[in-house]
């Protein structure tokens, strides 16, 4: 179950990471996951340029959702410190790139992986969205419903930002 959970989350946040990129819909400015960021990465970083290019869209998201929620609560880019590690072991162990797959190839596809994840009938929010508590983190329902919101808000081009509550 634990194992589930973790590679659906890590699967989403990479999906909403790369979204939310200068390049696809600019929800915050930064381009690691371009094929030209290897250009730079890989010189600095041979052997850990994917971990590179997850923390560096993890902390961008992270600070563009901090901005816009309120202190002490949880969202996809900041989760209790024990899953932030076992999310960072998962990515070190190359399962980002199995879980996503040709997810990341393009905007479109992206998007569609997105959608397939999601929790189906989102309404439609501006801003920050509640959508539980952190105890329903483990839940399969609750990551769809975070990916639903992410899905709703890229498909209108509206900014969302769900959270959970401790």
């Amino acid at each position: 179950m634990r194992g589930t959970y973790l590679s659906d989350s890590l699967r989403i946040r990479l999906i909403v990471g790369f979204l939310g990129e200068a390049g696809q819909y600019g929800w915050w400015r930064t381009s690691f996951y371009q094929p030209s960021s290897h250009h730079f990465l890989d010189p600095i970083f041979p052997r850990t340029g994917h971990l590179a290019q997850y923390h560096g869209v993890v902390e961008a998201a992270r600070l563009n959702h901090d901005e816009n929620l309120s202190a002490g609560t949880y969202h996809l880019f900041r989760l209790p410190e024990e899953v932030e590690q076992d999310l960072h072991a998962l990515m070190q162990e190359n399962a980002g790139e199995d879980a996503i797959g040709e997810s990341l190839r393009d905007k479109a596809s992206a998007l569609a992986a997105l959608k397939s994840s999601a929790h189906t009938g989102s309404a439609r929010t501006v801003g920050p969205t509640a959508v539980g508590n952190i105890r329903d983190l483990m839940s399969p329902k609750t990551i769809r419903q975070i990916a639903g919101v992410y899905a709703m808000a890229f498909d209108q081009g509206i900014k969302s930002y769900p959270y959970l509550v401790n």
